[in-house]
């Protein structure tokens, strides 16, 4: 099996058990928690809150005022819908978890009409 045809059969898997998450949901989450780690001095574990902040930053660096809509079309509305990917993605072993990891650590991080909407960071993107 190839990679690609791995990648498929994996995002089939996903999409079937967890419907209302578009494929790229995943593969953004995965992205963010790229960036995440990427930015550290050495590697380590990231927490719920670091990585729903990263999503935030990456969703507006690559859709600027419209990061929440695509977010949404994707089927994430609030940050408990990360927790909900990290776990189907934990679930399918693409991700590993700690003990202490739980999807609560997602829970009401912050509110996205607040984060993309009211506290969009206008002036950056002059």
């Amino acid at each position: 099996m190839t990679e690609v045809q791995f990648a498929d059969e994996l995002l089939e898997r996903l999409k079937s058990r967890h419907p209302r998450f578009h494929e790229k949901a995943y593969l953004f989450v995965l992205a963010s928690l790229h960036q995440v780690i990427a930015s550290l001095d050495e590697p380590r574990h990231i927490a719920g809150r670091e990585l729903a902040e990263g999503v935030r930053g990456l969703a507006i660096e690559r859709y600027g005022p419209m990061a929440r809509t695509v977010l949404e079309h994707w089927g994430i509305h609030r940050t408990d819908d990360l927790g909900d990917v990290v776990f189907a993605l934990v679930e399918q072993g693409v991700l590993i978890k700690q003990e202490e990891d739980s999807r609560e650590d997602f829970a009401d991080i912050f509110d996205f009409e607040e984060a993309f909407d009211r506290d969009y960071p206008w002036e950056a993107r002059l």
